[in-house]
């Protein structure tokens, strides 16, 4: 396993380059580019417009760009930002424990629901409970998460509100309170409704997955000889089915983590949440190229990342899995 993985980092490299050169070069197709938000200043002469992009190495051909920045992220120069002028480090430092924190907390309350109320609706099968789950889970994908998340906000932050206080069930919007000391209550209010969004959403997705894997794998000739010898029901469901029904629960997984990492996106805008989605809206509408690459091949690391992972977790799951 240790050579696998190995083996699977090494080919993540030529890998990585490429898509950063990708990426790259169809960033430097977009018209304009940063100088577009000096183009109609009419205090700025051509000169003061050349001289500017020469400053900012604007003015290089795209692939001496590209090898300036490729060198400077070997020597661990991220670069800096072309609005804030902070160095793209700082920027993500400032952002990525946000995003982590939210993305972390809202896919442990989605597996939480997911995985138990997949299990029970695969083993009643065609029970009221099952068609109950299926019909909520098929609702679930079917809406549409930014108009979700802004019914959110008008139901809970608009509409109602406490009858004793009158302030709104949940805040709309931020990471806490502001000018407030740190209370872990107050993180805790701001989390609920972005993690509802994110949770309804993904719980639909995944207890449909878990409900059909369950499903081929409680049929199989090992559990009903499981059962005939007299294990316990419970052990067969957990120790035998379970583990095997969440191999494709677990290649969903590593492909829905980079998705959620991107899916930020509207999660962050619609909640003012300070994290890595926000963070990517502002900068693409500030062609911050420095930040726009580094926000990239983070969430393309995450993805190879999470296929490895996925892989290493298919041989803990299923002995019969080796890798050579």
């Amino acid at each position: 396993m240790a050579a696998y993985t190995g083996r699977r980092l090494l080919q993540a490299i030529p890998l990585l380059v490429l898509i950063s050169l990708l990426v790259f070069v169809l960033l430097h197709l977009i018209p304009g580019g940063p100088m577009a938000a000096y183009g109609n200043n009419p205090n700025m002469t051509a000169a003061d417009f050349a001289r500017l992009e020469h400053d900012l190495g604007l003015d290089a051909p795209v692939h001496v760009q590209y090898l300036r920045w490729l060198g400077a992220l070997l020597r661990g120069d991220w670069g800096y930002s072309l609005a804030s002028k902070r160095p793209v480090l700082v920027e993500i430092g400032d952002r990525l424990p946000n995003t982590i924190y939210l993305l972390s907390i809202s896919l442990a309350v989605t597996l939480g629901i997911a995985i138990p109320i997949g299990i029970l609706s695969a083993v009643r099968q065609y029970s009221v409970l099952d068609h109950a789950v299926t019909t909520v889970a098929f609702a679930g994908q079917s809406v549409p998460i930014f108009w979700f998340g802004l019914m959110l906000i008008i139901v809970f932050h608009v509409v109602l509100r406490n009858p004793i206080s009158g302030a709104p069930l949940a805040p709309g919007g931020g990471m806490y309170t502001l000018g407030e000391p740190f209370s872990l209550l107050d993180r805790l209010h701001h989390l609920i409704l972005p993690v509802s969004m994110l949770a309804v959403v993904g719980t639909a997705t995944y207890t449909r997955y878990m409900r059909a894997s369950m499903l081929e794998v409680i049929g199989q000739d090992y559990i009903r000889t499981a059962h005939a010898k007299g294990m316990p029901a419970r052990r067969v469901l957990w120790h035998h089915a379970f583990r095997n029904a969440a191999i494709p629960v677990v290649t969903i997984l590593a492909l829905e983590v980079p998705v959620l990492f991107n899916g930020a996106v509207f999660t962050e805008t619609i909640f003012s949440w300070p994290g890595m989605g926000r963070l990517f809206i502002e900068s693409a509408f500030r062609y911050d190229y420095a930040l726009l690459m580094a926000i990239i091949l983070i969430g393309a690391t995450l993805t190879i990342v999470s296929n490895l992972l996925a892989d290493i977790a298919y041989a803990y799951l299923d002995p019969r899995i080796h890798y050579g």
